[in-house]
């Protein structure tokens, strides 16, 4: 039997991502014995603690680093454990998953290239053109330098 594809979906703790999430394990991995993929779900822990940590200084500064980098690490154990259950009740449970630490731009075309992916999957947080242009958009970036496919999956189901 020859190797299977590397499909890459990059997460994060939108709801946006877990829609696309469970878009993608319904359209790719509807029966996992047969699906052509092997499915890597791949994080980007934020650095933001080491960001604010460059204007703070005195005796508190390690403290409030500590209940920073905690609190990160909650949301980041809380992200993948919500994947791995959403993975499991859809029956897919050879799966991978890898968290970096940085900008998630870089930590994706990262791993596509390391795993050498033929298909890149991410949520689309649906910002405006101003909000995309101020705050720049991962799936964009992603579309221009990953060197595979890259599907953007976005959630066109009416808001509650």
């Amino acid at each position: 039997m020859s190797e299977k594809s590397v499909l890459i979906f990059a997460i994060d703790d939108s709801d946006h991502s877990f829609y696309a999430l469970e878009w993608t394990l319904d359209h790719y991995f509807g029966s996992p014995s047969t699906s052509q993929f092997k499915l890597v779900i791949v994080h980007a822990k934020s650095n933001a603690y080491a960001t604010c940590s460059v204007g703070m200084s005195g005796p508190g500064r390690i403290d409030v680093l500590t209940l920073i980098e905690t609190d990160i690490k909650r949301a980041v154990e809380k992200v993948i454990e919500k994947a791995k259950e959403l993975c499991k009740s859809k029956g897919v449970t050879n799966v991978s998953y890898e968290v970096y630490e940085g900008d998630a731009r870089n930590i994706i075309v990262d791993a596509v290239e390391k795993q050498h992916a033929t298909l890149l999957v991410m949520g689309s947080h649906g910002y405006g053109a101003f909000k995309r242009a101020v705050l720049g958009s991962v799936s964009d970036y992603c579309s221009h330098h990953a060197n595979c496919s890259v599907m953007i999956v976005k959630n066109n189901k009416p808001k509650k």
